[in-house]
């Protein structure tokens, strides 16, 4: 038992990607923090892999495809990009050779550009242009464009997958 159970108790409560390194030097080792950060870490592979797959049973190769990701923050309605897991989305699409784009109104573009050399459009997207579409971060705005208006943007058998349950679940072809 701790000399100082106070010290314990605030070491829990700052667990975190911050207070984890407090939680082990006072003896604690918390495996369901470390199970859930392993979950977490592997979600962009996660979703990159499941929209891959999406589009093959309809028969679209994802090499040379088109695909759009709407959002890059953190976190919906801000600007925030630390700590963001869609740049891991991002590297695994690229590494498919899916060519992509990305639309966040939050987020300042030369920071995306500097911090992960992420291009992103400066306006809404084309329409008609994408064979899939990542809704990674749920803006207002997005909300706003409602399903209908996502699904223009992309190309007549396009693939939608809402990482953030935007939309009812059968308006589109996937999501957490």
């Amino acid at each position: 038992m701790p000399e100082n159970l106070s010290e314990k108790k605030i070491a829990v409560i700052g667990l975190g990607y911050v207070g984890f390194p407090l939680a082990v030097e006072f003896g604690y080792h918390p495996e369901v923090i470390l199970a859930g950060r392993r979950i977490n870490d592997g979600m962009g592979s996660f979703v990159a892999n499941e929209v891959s797959r999406l589009m093959m049973k309809k028969g679209m190769p994802v090499v040379e495809s088109r695909i759009l990701l709407m959002g890059l923050a953190f976190k919906e309605n801000c600007p925030d990009l630390r700590n963001s897991k869609v740049i891991d989305v991002i590297k695994v699409l690229q590494e498919f050779n899916a060519k992509i784009d990305v639309y966040d109104p939050w987020v300042d573009h030369q920071e995306a550009l500097r911090e992960y050399g992420v291009n992103c459009l400066t306006g809404l997207p084309e329409a008609n242009q994408y064979d899939g579409i990542i809704l990674a971060v749920g803006h207002q705005e997005f909300f706003d464009l409602g399903i209908s208006g996502i699904r223009a943007f992309g190309k007549d058998d396009v693939v939608i997958y809402d990482v953030k349950g935007l939309f009812p679940k059968h308006e589109t072809d996937g999501r957490l």
